[in-house]
């Protein structure tokens, strides 16, 4: 079945709006993995403004399931960040300084040099690497040559054009997701992926090793719980 990742940037975002440490996101790491969650996700950025980095370093020091750990990899300090934690999978985005939300993924064709690079430093570290890419047939075929583990499709795509026509917003997905297949590389998930939508993205690319979901995921808590939303979420996947 394909792994659920947590991400739990948000409850980052909730805490530093008071300052203190409530919620406490290494309690919400903690509660994920108890919960059911096969992984938990954090993306530190440079200005601390949900994970900080040294939130980062306390869940290592507790965390007993799948580490991600997302980010822009031409900042040296997130890269000094992952070789120090060793997570499972680093997940490399593409995003700019001070840049919302991740809202593209690399062109792996201009940057085939640079990716080839630094995902030799984390794999010689023994980390597991993913990169973000679109659902583009040439960005996954740029991908395979840049020695990458796995590549991550950008969803925002599929679920804006999801309620207006499923099938369309699918296509090029399955199709990213057989030529991923067909080049030996993994393959995860995610951005706007919700409990609308995530069982026929699911349904519909069965080589999907993985999804990682926060923001969606935290709001449905707020209404159902932590617990149940991770639980609601994960059966979705189900085959």
């Amino acid at each position: 079945m394909t792994k659920l990742s947590v991400n739990i940037n948000k409850f980052a975002t909730l805490r530093n709006s008071r300052g203190g440490n409530n919620p406490d996101v290494t309690k919400a790491a903690i509660d994920a993995q108890l919960f059911g969650a096969n992984g938990v996700t954090v993306h530190p950025r440079p200005d601390e403004r949900h994970i900080r980095y040294q939130d980062v370093f306390d869940i290592k020091k507790i965390i007993t399931t799948e580490f991600n750990i997302e980010g822009n990899c031409k900042e040296q300090k997130f890269v000094d960040l992952v070789l120090a934690c060793k997570p499972n999978q680093v997940t490399l985005v593409p995003d700019a300084l001070n840049q919302i939300t991740s809202n593209h993924g690399w062109d792996t064709i201009e940057h085939l040099s640079y990716l080839k690079d630094i995902i030799g430093v984390f794999k010689k570290a023994g980390i597991r690497v993913s990169i973000f890419v679109d659902p583009r047939l040439d960005m996954v075929e740029g991908a395979a040559k840049t020695g990458t583990d796995r590549i991550e499709l950008y969803t925002e795509a599929y679920a804006k054009q999801f309620h207006q026509d499923k099938t369309l917003a699918i296509t090029p997905y399955i199709d990213a997701a057989h030529r991923a297949k067909e080049l030996g590389l993994g393959l995860n998930a995610g951005h706007d992926l919700d409990l609308t939508n995530l069982r026929y993205f699911a349904q519909h690319i069965p080589t999907l090793d993985e999804v990682s979901i926060g923001h969606a995921l935290i709001c449905d808590a707020l209404y159902l719980g932590f617990e149940n939303a991770i639980q609601l979420y994960k059966r979705q996947l189900m085959p």
